[in-house]
């Protein structure tokens, strides 16, 4: 489990719930602290319910103002609440409709290509959930939380690859993974091949 002085929460479109894919869930399993909100726009959240009243609320978006390296190197991660949207591009945007008001709406200098295989991107440097909040520590300075975070997604999505049957593609993933060095003996068991026993007929 990862532990972090930044106070992160969730703001999880109603229909991400069931996605298998979902790296907001990800993240809650990762680091229990995290406060998951799902947003229903027939039953719209007010900032009361998410934001700490002691900390400043940063939201994450695209289109936001960009907050710098230097900026984030010299911010204290104890002072922050960041409120992380999960859900599609069209399902952000919603959600910043209502939410983009409760703090700060804030975008990061990420500029390296997205490593979430499991879904099409919008665009090579467009990125999921998970790793604007890998960004955001690594820029804070919580780097061994950060290392840690990235080697876990990529083990995440590294597992969806194969369980859709796309071998060739989770072994090219793979192959420049920090996935690969974290965990060598998971990986090896993952890659044991079992015999298929088929169950027994009823009598």
């Amino acid at each position: 489990m990862l532990e972090s002085r930044l106070r992160v929460d969730v703001l999880m479109h109603w229909r991400e719930w069931d996605r298998p894919s979902s790296t907001g869930r990800l993240i809650k399993r990762l680091m229990p602290a995290t406060g998951v909100h799902e947003f229903d726009p027939d039953r719209p959240l007010g900032r009361e319910a998410v934001g700490v009243p002691e900390r400043r609320l940063w939201l994450l978006h695209p289109r936001g103002e960009v907050v710098g390296e230097a900026e984030m190197a010299r911010t204290d991660p104890a002072a922050v609440q960041v409120l992380l949207l999960d859900g599609s591009w069209r399902e952000a945007a919603a959600m910043t409709r209502v939410a983009g008001t409760w703090g700060r709406v804030v975008r990061l200098p990420m500029s390296a290509p997205g490593r979430f295989w499991l879904r099409k991107q919008q665009g090579e440097a467009s990125y999921s959930t998970v790793e604007a909040l890998i960004f955001l520590l690594a820029g804070l300075g919580e780097a061994e939380e950060a290392a840690r975070l990235q080697a876990q997604f990529e083990l995440h999505v590294y597992a969806g690859l194969r369980a859709r049957g796309a071998l060739a593609q989770a072994a090219e993933y793979l192959a420049t993974s920090p996935a690969r060095a974290a965990f060598p003996e998971l990986l090896e068991r993952l890659h044991e091949r079992r015999p298929f026993v088929l169950p027994e007929r009823e009598t």
